[in-house]
């Protein structure tokens, strides 16, 4: 990783040493960055982390006022392995303080297990952690570990996870297709007929307020619509027959859902 050193170079009119300091406590960013690059999965490179030490060793280093050596070690290596945690936090999947928490369980059955020679049971756990058994329940849920791994090695062509919700070119031509047959049957229908599908299906009207839109009795309107439905059918039936057998699964299946509405 490319380093800017500019900032070194600004600050040595400041206190004079700067420089010198962060170059000699980089070994301590880097076993702090190699210690703590285990525990923040494969969401942080150990490169992330040392750039995030070198900042604030940086800053230690411009800011200690300290007259020994030993204080701002101290005060470095507090400053410089929060920064990690900070970014390894940041970067963590898991919710804020889960894993603890998991660590706290799984010592706890780890000695219920150790003292009881064999596994413990849930409501053993609950009872040594005092909770009920349905809270240990819930916080196993709240704090259960996020894998993360590569799409690379889990994608696979017959896993219905990685499935597009997108309709397929295909299904989309069929569709479009199924939408012009009905258009063409229903522009075949009377005026009337076509009102009272356009007031049921497009309006989303119920029989009664359709009935009072065409000023006519509901069970008048029910027949229209029960009418105009028939007619549909007949059409599609029919343009399934000029169009030939390769059309005529489709627009039955279309006709189908006429029916259904």
């Amino acid at each position: 990783m490319i380093q800017d050193h500019s900032t070194f170079a600004a600050a040595k009119a400041y206190r004079g040493n700067v420089g010198d300091r962060v170059n000699r406590f980089l070994p301590m960013v880097r076993k702090l960055a190699w210690h703590l690059s285990g525990s923040g999965g494969s969401t942080v490179d150990v490169d992330d982390l040392v750039q995030a030490g070198l900042v604030a060793l940086t800053e230690c280093a411009q800011k200690h006022d300290a007259p020994s050596e030993d204080g701002f070690a101290a005060y470095a290596k507090l400053r410089v392995r929060g920064a990690m945690v900070d970014l390894l936090r940041s970067n963590s999947p898991d919710p804020r303080g889960s894993r603890a928490r998991r660590k706290q369980f799984e010592r706890e059955q780890a000695r219920l297990a150790a003292t009881l020679g064999r596994e413990p049971s849930a409501a053993e756990l609950a009872e040594a952690l005092g909770l009920s058994l349905e809270e240990l329940h819930r916080a196993r849920s709240d704090m259960a570990a996020v894998q993360i791994s590569s799409i690379e090695e889990t994608y696979s062509d017959s896993d219905c996870a990685f499935a597009s919700g997108e309709v397929d070119a295909e299904t989309a031509l069929i569709r479009q297709e199924d939408r012009e047959l009905v258009v063409a049957a229903i522009a075949s229908l009377t005026d009337r007929h076509q009102l009272v599908i356009q007031l049921y299906f497009v309006e989303e009207l119920n029989l009664a307020e359709i009935a009072a839109v065409l000023g006519v009795s509901v069970p008048r309107v029910h027949q229209l619509k029960a009418a105009a439905l028939d007619k549909v059918r007949l059409r599609l039936a029919e343009i399934s027959d000029e169009a030939g057998a390769a059309g005529a699964g489709a627009a039955m299946q279309t006709a189908g859902d006429v029916r259904a509405g």
